[in-house]
């Protein structure tokens, strides 16, 4: 059967030199093997780490209203954040320390065993490195110098919030211990720091991300093009992307048995890929992400139309459903913006849901992306049963901060199941509203003819 897509899809792919084939098992030759797009350079994450350090860090802890941050540092069981503060490599016990003022300028210091305080000092993206004193706990060492600068407020990793959450229960006990009493009292959270702090996205980051973005449509559209109605399976789709991850060079943006999610059938969530074969009439849904550099992720959704025979184009009724979920896309990209919540966003596409018909929707219009396809940031939901705002949803959006979001319309069909359009797109916040990563999908995909 002859597979077709619309004209713009096709130059789409011609221009991004993508090759159209019509198995999922096709050997691709050696001749046409493109290059990797994100080389690895060992340089690149270091060097951004710093710069995020150095620029974003004390204005975030300004915000989260902390004067100081203590991270601890071990090996085999290490704090989720350590990535993040040049902690990666800790062997003995050491400590990370930073203090901002209320304007935000930063100092940083390691505290670090003697054993491999020459070596951190050498690659740390802190101010400097101190050497544990012999005979001395890293818990110690950090109560010292706490002790001598005498913040207000201290944050440490114990916190409802996974990334934030890498203070043992003995840890805490023994650092409580050496600070005393007075400045023990003075411990928080640093959860609303590490929000704060990794939701925003340096300029360079988001370019990667957008480079990403492109390579995650373009795989899409690949997979897309090779389905071939009553042959091809929701799974067949899946190995075609999980091939092409392998030969790009590129990783998984989330759990593998769930990434790439192709689903031809009726809702299903967040799941794996069946075995179901994708026949005319249907609407395929292929939610993907992949990871470049091991650092940062794309989740981007892009949706298809298989045609019926003698069809050129979506039926009424289906396009009238893309057209709707297209306007609630719209209508949450526009109520993006510098100081809206989560809530605001979700509650502007829900307005549009309302009034176009559509069924309930028990989906966040979007959530945070970037080092993890769920990343951590204002979530564009809450508003659903008219609820206040509360916990993330509550946050207000700032400049910087990047999002994967869905535009809504569901249906339920004859069975009594449902099918959402759910096309999810990537953004970047910007000081004057939203800015697509890459250009979002305006009108079906169609496969057959």
């Amino acid at each position: 059967m002859l597979r077709t897509l619309p004209l713009g899809v096709l130059l789409l792919l011609a221009l991004a030199g993508c090759s159209i084939e019509p198995r999922p098992d096709r050997p691709r030759s050696s001749a046409v093997e493109e290059d990797r797009p994100f080389p690895d350079d060992p340089t690149l994450w270091p060097s951004i780490r710093e710069e995020r350090i150095r620029t974003l860090l004390g204005p975030a802890m300004a915000r989260a209203e902390v004067d100081a941050w203590v991270v601890f540092a071990r090996e085999n069981a290490n704090d989720p954040i350590a990535r993040h503060i040049g902690a990666e490599n800790a062997g003995g016990l050491a400590a990370f320390l930073f203090f901002a003022d209320v304007a935000g300028n930063l100092e940083s210091l390691a505290i670090s065993p003697m054993t491999e305080s020459t070596a951190l000092a050498e690659v740390t993206p802190l101010d400097s490195v101190a050497v544990i004193p012999f005979g001395r706990s890293a818990y110690d060492a950090a109560a010292a110098e706490l002790r001598a600068r005498d913040p207000r407020r201290i944050a440490v990793n114990s916190s409802s919030r996974n990334v934030a959450d890498g203070l043992s229960w003995s840890q805490r006990n023994a650092f409580e211990e050496a600070l005393g009493p007075d400045l023990a009292g003075r411990l928080v959270s640093s959860g609303d720091l590490v929000v704060e702090w990794l939701s925003v996205k340096l300029p360079r980051e988001v370019e990667i991300m957008r480079r990403a973005a492109e390579v995650t449509e373009r795989l899409e559209l690949e997979a897309y093009a090779m389905v071939e109605p009553g042959v091809t399976t929701d799974a067949d789709v899946a190995r075609f992307l999980d091939r092409r991850m392998e030969e790009l060079g590129v990783g998984e943006a989330w759990a593998p048995d769930q990434n790439p999610n192709v689903n031809s059938g009726p809702d299903r969530g967040h799941s794996h890929s069946t075995d179901k074969v994708i026949q005319p009439g249907d609407v395929i849904q292929t939610d993907f992400g992949i990871r470049v550099h091991d650092t940062w992720v794309t989740d981007i959704q892009r949706f298809a139309y298989v045609l019926r025979p003698g069809e050129t184009e979506a039926p009424p009724e289906m396009q009238e459903r893309w057209e709707k979920a297209r306007a609630g896309s719209r209508a949450a990209f526009g109520a993006m913006r510098p100081g809206a919540t989560g809530w605001e966003v979700d509650r502007a596409q829900r307005s549009m849901l309302e009034s176009n018909g559509s069924i309930p929707i028990i989906w966040s219009t979007g959530h945070p992306v970037g080092y993890w396809a769920h990343d951590l940031g204002p979530r564009l939901g809450g508003s659903n049963g008219g609820r206040p705002a509360r916990g993330d949803a509550a946050r207000a959006l700032v400049a910087g901060q990047t999002f994967a979001f869905d535009g809504f319309f569901g249906w339920r069909s004859d069975d009594g199941s449902t099918k959402t359009i759910s096309v999810e797109e990537m953004v970047v916040i910007t000081r004057d509203g939203a800015e697509w990563l890459i250009a979002p999908q305006e009108e079906w995909i169609l496969i057959g003819g």
